[in-house]
């Protein structure tokens, strides 16, 4: 290997799936470079230095003449780890590199081709070749879930080139893979939230009886009962306001959760769309938002950008005659749910949506609710049917709002921070890989070019994550990303560099 490039060796698959680091490798002339020299010390391994001649007479997989001229040799990293490794070496790691360093291990591989560990299905595609190149074995592809976008024959998606009915369930539907494409948190719900809603199944010969848990999600927020909407998740929410509100030119700020376009669409509604920048940190500009818009959607922290907009930004969108909906279905996983206008009354014409579907783990239970004017509250109450949410919902909606899941919530929204911090640092390892840093919720949205390909091939590696081209403002390049657990993270890490691995 060469020893100026250990520093990405366990990102590259060192960690678990190969033997240690016997040594270092490189021109002779590099032996003494303080970079190598350190991390070999690091290892507790010699390096070896070999004359450029010595090494101008292994061949490598992959020849470039930037280091054939410099050096006589077609690649230094390459020959030098095939050199030391000895005769019947192979090229575990084909040369990878960054603005700082080329690295390349060499060794025998510590697999056979029938095993099914992660490492062990990747390697033999990645041992001597480069994506694109003469001899490069195909990728199969199993499975894609382009397959399982079932609402691309709808009138309006292929007018706008982007499926808004494609969400991170269907990437992880009927396959074993670890997922970081749904941002449900993981470990829910807990033990104590399973018990409360298991023992409500007595009660289910009764009809619901919504006045206790809408009565407790209006003490949580310091409002009147008749300010609060219990719905079946917050995408019941979103038909509901597509069909009951009186608007004529609503506008949806992307990119963000997609249904709230998707239902306005469904209803009817020819829908505007504000879209944020990139350069702009995919942060709002209020003066962006057209004046004649009677309703604007956006989200807080926004999905899939994490995006976490200062909650005055968001209320000077408000006018009279206006509907402002935020979307704050991840807010409690935001450290002291800051910026939330949640439980606000002085913004005229505010509509926020709240889900527990995400940090209670209620996916498949399906509760949220709606904070708005009583005026708004009863145009969607009555577009509801009847019985809207089931007991067990119920039951689960008034035990989140209790104090002690409150603080549990709370606590949970500072592990996410963390956990967060720590897989925007991996990341940051990787000059294919560009983030958004700004990052507040439960995600993160990445760009890496052809990341369509990359998530492809990180599917083969055993993770899901959610592709970004169904956002509008997004395209192929982006992936989100959920926030898991530190191990988790970095499985993924190594996982994410051998998907670069296999693209050259």
């Amino acid at each position: 290997m060469d020893g100026a490039g250990h520093a990405r060796g366990a990102g590259a698959g060192l960690s678990g799936a190969y033997p240690r680091v016997v040594g270092f490798a490189t021109l002779d002339t590099r032996v003494a470079e303080p970079g190598i020299v350190a991390a070999a010390g690091r290892l507790g391994v010699p390096v070896t230095g070999f004359p450029a001649g010595e090494l101008a007479g292994v061949v490598v997989p992959h020849p470039s003449e930037v280091p054939l001229a410099a050096t006589g040799t077609a690649s230094v990293a390459e020959a030098a780890a095939l050199r030391a490794a000895g005769p019947g070496a192979v090229l575990l790691v084909p040369k990878r590199k960054s603005r700082r360093v080329t690295c390349a291990i060499a060794g025998f591989a510590p697999f056979r081709l029938h095993e099914v560990t992660t490492i062990a299905r990747l390697s033999p595609l990645t041992c001597g070749y480069i994506a694109g190149e003469p001899g490069t074995p195909h990728i199969p592809t199993p499975h894609t879930t382009a397959d399982m976008d079932t609402h691309t024959d709808s009138p309006h998606a292929g007018s706008h080139l982007h499926d808004l009915r494609h969400h991170g369930d269907a990437e992880v539907r009927d396959e074993k893979l670890i997922d970081l494409a749904v941002n449900v948190r993981t470990a829910t719900p807990p033990d104590w939230l399973r018990e409360r809603i298991a023992h409500s199944l007595v009660t289910l010969a009764a009809y619901p009886d919504g006045r206790s848990a809408r009565a407790a999600v209006a003490e949580r927020h310091g409002l009147p009962t008749g300010r609060v909407l219990l719905t079946s998740g917050a995408a019941e929410a979103f038909v509901l306001l597509a069909r009951a509100l009186p608007v004529r030119r609503p506008v949806v700020v992307h990119p963000q959760f997609t249904e709230p376009e998707a239902a306005l669409r469904d209803a009817g509604h020819e829908v505007g769309r504000v879209l944020l920048r990139e350069e702009d940190g995919f942060r709002l500009d209020p003066a962006a938002v057209p004046e004649d818009a009677d309703l604007v959607v956006i989200g807080n922290p926004t999905n899939p950008t994490s995006v976490l907009h200062p909650a005055e930004t968001i209320a000077a969108l408000a006018r009279p005659g206006r509907y402002l909906v935020v979307d704050e279905a991840f807010m409690d996983a935001v450290p002291g749910e800051r910026e939330a206008l949640a439980g606000r009354t002085d913004v005229p014409g505010l509509v926020v949506l709240r889900s527990l579907t995400k940090t209670w783990g209620l996916a498949g239970l399906r509760i949220g609710y709606a904070l708005a004017e009583p005026d708004t509250i009863g145009l969607l109450e009555r577009a509801q049917p009847l019985w809207p949410v089931s007991t067990p919902a119920l039951v689960a909606a008034e035990a989140c709002m209790s104090r002690a899941a409150l603080a549990e919530a709370e606590h949970a929204a500072h592990r996410i921070g963390t956990e967060r911090a720590h897989l925007l640092a991996g990341l940051a390892e990787f000059d294919e890989v560009r983030t958004v840093a700004a990052a507040e919720g439960p995600f993160v949205l990445i760009r890496i070019e052809g990341a369509d390909a990359v998530r492809e091939r990180l599917r083969l590696l055993g993770f899901a994550a959610r592709r970004g081209d169904t956002f509008p403002g997004l395209d192929r390049h982006w992936l989100r990303l959920a926030v898991r657990d530190r191990a988790t993270t970095n499985r993924f890490l190594q996982a994410l560099d051998q998907a670069l691995l296999l693209g050259g």
